[in-house]
């Protein structure tokens, strides 16, 4: 699988990248079916395969449980990775709450760098509660993670917006967005087309509708969701969250075939 650049951080990234909710929390999710959360051997398992079917990121959070914990203990050649987390929510007892100071921020992004056990991380992104602009203008997240960066903690900020307005902000200001993009919700392509004309990094949330897309549960199926991603000119990177090891197989054949057809714009190209 190609490795693609997100946008001008000199970060190389494959188009494809792992999400990791589903290893480390199951309560207040949004997928179509249950799931149980896997255990040591079958997470080492899916990121060899990972790595085999030539996926490089992974995708984490505080609010995802003990998903960076895992990660730290379980992610082989951690250093080979571009691990992307995130800042500003945390989830306890069932139940999320927010914090985007400037303090909790940076106590965060040190938190994560010991569960994840290394000393910087590749991307850190403010993890939205949908009122991006009130967190861009009144609170100190992502002038924290601008101090962080400069100080060699991070190599890359942003933020995984809500808005089309936070979006666009997020493009012109930071590093990275998270944006969402799939067959039945558009209003982040505004935001990915600023991205390419400015050569920022994208990465593409939400792509499968949370499973979503699946005809099984309703969808249009998951090669069309993966087409209709691709085929937006900005994408550095797609994640999808899986812990089975045959749908990540398949996800990754989808990505190859649509690289091979030419469906798959480098980012930055027009």
């Amino acid at each position: 699988m190609e490795l693609r650049p997100l946008g001008r951080t000199g970060i190389m990234v494959s188009p494809l990248g792992l999400g990791t909710v589903k290893i480390g929390r199951d309560q207040q999710v949004k997928y179509p079916r249950g799931f149980t959360i896997p255990g040591d051997a079958a997470v080492r398992d899916l990121l060899a395969l990972a790595r085999e079917l030539g996926i490089n990121v992974v995708d984490t959070a505080p609010a995802y449980g003990n998903s960076e914990e895992r990660l730290g203990a379980l992610l082989p050649h951690k250093q080979d990775w571009v691990i992307v987390t995130k800042v500003g929510e945390i989830f306890e007892d069932g139940v999320s709450r927010f914090d985007f100071s400037a303090a909790h921020t940076r106590m965060s992004v040190e938190r994560s760098l010991r569960r994840l056990g290394r000393d910087w991380v590749d991307v850190v992104l403010v993890h939205s509660d949908g009122n991006d602009m009130h967190i861009i203008e009144h609170e100190g997240a992502l002038a924290e993670l601008a101090r962080l960066k400069e100080a060699g903690l991070i190599r890359a900020f942003g933020m995984s917006t809500k808005t089309t307005e936070g979006g666009l902000w997020t493009v012109e200001h930071t590093d990275v967005v998270m944006a969402t993009c799939n067959p039945r919700d558009v209003h982040d392509i505004p935001v990915i087309a600023r991205a390419h004309e400015l050569d920022k990094g994208v990465l593409v949330k939400k792509g499968l509708m949370s499973g979503h897309a699946d005809p099984a549960a309703g969808g249009g199926g998951i090669a069309a969701a993966m087409e209709f991603v691709f085929s937006t000119p900005g994408v550095s990177c797609m994640i999808t969250g899986t812990i089975n090891p045959d749908h990540l197989r398949e996800n990754a054949a989808i990505v190859k075939r649509l690289l091979a057809a030419g469906a798959c714009p480098q980012p930055g190209a027009t």
